[in-house]
């Protein structure tokens, strides 16, 4: 799960998340946060060194044993911290009650799930009021981006007239439209407050490709930033991050 793509990827959403939760918590407050779909438990274990009870939800077996490794390898502190549950997203209301969290994070999740309405307004539910409610989605305004940049013109052209696709592991998923979801999470109580795009110039970079040396490293995380929050670039991004907060 290593690689530019993804470094790029998960820096750029915790440093949004952490913009996020200084704008709308006071300085110092431990929050609650449950991660579903957390994955290799990058953003868990980050919010957890930030000081924060963090609970991460993952239904893939294999996915929640790297997690669990990675957290071991943490102090005692910061494992105290963190709890993780083997779990479908669209099931918290059978883990969890509502108003339970201050920030739930569901990133990389809703391109797997056909029909995300009701999965995203139980989501909602275990928000206390003024949460944060954090999504990661492919970005479906922008899916001929890749195909058209890689001379990919019949894929380029498909790509105008869906948000269907196949991702880099060869399964079929869907992408959203800003649009909609900003519709959506109108509808269950968490209207968007602010948005970014995630991977406007290294959308294309080769999946294993290293890290560059720091400095460039950082120059190259500065222009990605500067661009994921400026119009019009970040609406050319390969990844949406949407921020709800629950009224």
């Amino acid at each position: 799960m290593g690689g530019l793509r993804n470094a790029v990827r998960q820096e750029l959403v915790g440093r949004q998340v952490e913009e996020q939760i200084a704008h709308r918590f006071p300085v110092g407050q431990r929050l609650r946060v449950l991660d579903v779909g957390m994955g290799q438990g990058t953003q868990a274990l980050r919010l957890a060194r930030a000081g924060h009870q963090v609970t991460g939800l993952e239904v893939d077996a294999g996915m929640l044993t790297v997690a669990r490794e990675a957290l071991e390898r943490e102090p005692a502190g910061i494992q105290d911290r963190v709890r993780l549950l083997e779990g479908d997203g669209r099931e918290t209301g059978a883990h969890f009650t509502p108003g339970s969290f201050d920030v739930v994070l569901c990133h990389g999740v809703l391109m797997y799930v056909p029909e995300p309405d009701a999965m995203l307004a139980g989501l909602a539910r275990m928000l206390a009021p003024g949460g944060l409610l954090s999504l990661l989605v492919r970005n479906g305004d922008a899916l001929a981006m890749r195909p058209g940049l890689a001379g990919d013109w019949s894929s380029t052209l498909a790509a105008f007239d869906t948000v269907a696709y196949r991702n880099r592991l060869g399964l079929d998923v869907r992408a959203d439209r800003l649009a909609d979801l900003t519709s959506t999470l109108s509808g269950i109580g968490a209207p968007l407050h602010t948005w970014y795009g995630v991977r406007v110039f290294t959308d294309g970079t080769e999946a294993g490709r290293e890290l560059p040396p720091e400095q460039e490293l950082e120059r190259l995380l500065a222009a990605e930033e500067r661009a994921g929050r400026t119009d019009p670039y970040r609406g050319v991004a390969a990844l949406l991050h949407l921020i709800g907060v629950r009224g």
